[in-house]
């Protein structure tokens, strides 16, 4: 079995909710000419239930001395997003939060959305999320050989809503 090193932290979610944390990455300065700035990283849980109420401890592996998360909390009809500082042991929500962009996506035939470049690590800058089951959806991934980069597709169903959301710089929002 593989060992995580890092840290954990608990949360409780009422029955109804369903929350998922990513951890938000600033790519390295020696990268940033051909990547984006910021990637995500969708933290690892193990859940308990306790009557109606799910306790989930999110793990994050390697922790830097202060990790940026953002956390979506889906409820029916409805996301909650947060913004969070994970420093030493503890998880404090932030007052002022990085600006955060999303969309709802819908379509009524079955569609591939947004070409996306992958950081040499396999990062990525927009992660693309069933409201209802709150699963990534997995991008294709392939090689382009014009531009000699790996990128990805989403593949989305007909007739189904997604969330999809990309960190940014408040400055490079239009």
């Amino acid at each position: 079995m593989e060992n995580i090193q890092g840290k954990h932290f608990s949360i409780t979610d009422p029955q109804g909710v369903n929350t998922v944390i990513y951890r938000i990455n600033k790519t390295e300065k020696e990268f940033l000419k051909d990547s984006p700035k910021y990637t995500v990283e969708r933290l690892l849980f193990s859940e308990e239930l306790r009557g109606d109420l799910k306790k989930k401890t999110f793990f994050v592996d390697e922790p830097k001395s202060s990790e940026e998360l953002l956390i979506l909390s889906f409820g029916e009809d409805k996301v909650v997003v947060n913004m969070g500082i994970l420093e030493d042991d503890r998880v404090k929500i932030s007052k002022r939060p990085i600006p955060i962009k999303f969309d709802t996506l819908y379509s009524e035939k079955e569609m591939e959305y947004k070409e996306f470049k992958y950081t040499p690590n396999l990062k990525r800058p927009i992660s693309i999320i069933d409201p209802e089951t709150t699963e990534e959806v997995k991008p294709i991934l392939y090689f382009d050989k014009d531009t000699n980069e790996v990128k990805g597709k989403c593949k989305l169903k007909p007739y189904k809503s997604y969330f999809a959301f990309e960190i940014r710089d408040k400055k490079d929002d239009i």
